[in-house]
């Protein structure tokens, strides 16, 4: 269960200065180096498009904290949209409210979502669109976008657990 009150403690600009941020290579999956969290999340979030061939793992307690075991950001190569793929501890039972919450978050029928259960590993893999969703803009920092991100999963498991 999470705790709500704990969650709204942190300013969010600030919440994942303590993250682990790696750099990979889209085609390779090459390490390309880790980034300090206060700076990285600094940048505009358009570093992605000036990086395009690049993906960033992010580790963080914050995402722990709602069973998120992994995390990846990128620009995808054809639509150019922001997109995140996350891997997610939960049952499989839930593919029908997890749909149902990705959809009625959307602002465009152009959002693209793509959960899939991953039996080995018992882990919800959901890549879906940043682009679409109310709150986004190609104006914020990349902090800003991870803040976005959290509150969508944070919202996702409060909706579950409801």
């Amino acid at each position: 269960m999470i705790d709500e009150k704990e969650v709204n403690v942190l300013d969010p600009k600030k919440r994942f200065f303590d993250s682990y941020i790696e750099r990979g290579d889209k085609e390779t999956e090459n390490f390309l180096g880790t980034e300090s969290a206060s700076e990285f999340f600094e940048q505009p979030i358009t570093y992605f498009k000036q990086h395009i061939n690049e993906f960033v793992y992010v580790e963080s307690v914050w995402f722990d904290q709602l069973n998120v075991e992994s995390l990846s950001f990128e620009v995808d190569d054809l639509f150019r949209t922001y997109d995140c793929l996350i891997g997610l501890k939960l049952p499989k039972k839930k593919e029908k409210e997890i749909k149902a919450y990705f959809m009625s978050i959307f602002t465009s029928d152009e959002a693209r979502l793509s959960p899939m259960f991953n039996q080995k590993d018992g882990l919800w893999e959901i890549n879906f669109t940043l682009d679409y969703i109310e709150g986004f803009s190609e104006d914020m920092k990349i902090g800003e976008a991870f803040s976005l991100i959290y509150k969508v999963l944070f919202d996702l498991i409060i909706e579950l657990e409801g």
